[in-house]
């Protein structure tokens, strides 16, 4: 997002904080940008006087999160593996058929109600089988290329990989 608007790191002080006290330190004026997501988002949400929400996954879908795997452990353990990637499909479809179940059991993983969670996840995307497929297709690619400069700048990484996607295994998403 800085980068999109002519800025980077060095135009701004970072400061790393958990995503649930960035989002309560932002509320309370600690701070004058704060980046967390579901549910702390919605603690920002809930308090529009003190500041706005500039993108979510709904407007920049490279805000995202993942399940990683170590190559060694995917090659030890590809039938685990499948499962995994099995098991949050079979997530999806549960959240489908039985929204308040779902939104009961994931909110009781951040302490929230039920409703509660309903509400933070309606600003989030659940990306089911195809749209991984098309992610792993391209749009990751793409979008790794984008941020390799600013991970280089930030000394997240020390060299951009020569091939991206030697990176990341799709295959258990075909």
């Amino acid at each position: 997002m800085l980068s999109k608007n002519g800025m980077s790191l060095k135009d701004v002080k970072v400061v790393s904080l958990e995503p649930q006290p960035a989002a309560q330190a932002f509320v309370a004026g600690q701070n004058d940008a704060a980046m967390t997501y579901e549910p702390y988002l919605s603690t920002v949400r809930a308090n529009p006087a003190a500041g706005k929400i500039l993108a979510t996954t709904l407007d920049y879908p490279m805000v995202m999160d993942t399940v990683g795997c170590a190559p060694t452990w995917l090659k030890a353990n590809a039938k685990a593996a499948a499962a995994l990637t099995k098991s949050y499909f079979d997530a999806l479809d549960m959240i489908k058929a039985d929204p308040a179940k779902a939104n009961e059991l994931m909110g009781a993983a951040v302490k929230q109600s039920g409703e509660q969670f309903a509400k933070s996840s309606a600003y989030l995307r659940w990306q089911d089988k195809a749209a991984n497929q098309k992610f792993f297709a391209g749009e990751l690619t793409s979008f790794m290329k984008e941020a390799a400069p600013i991970l280089l700048e930030a000394g997240v990484i020390r060299k951009a990989p020569e091939d991206f996607a030697a990176t990341f295994d799709a295959s258990f998403v075909k």
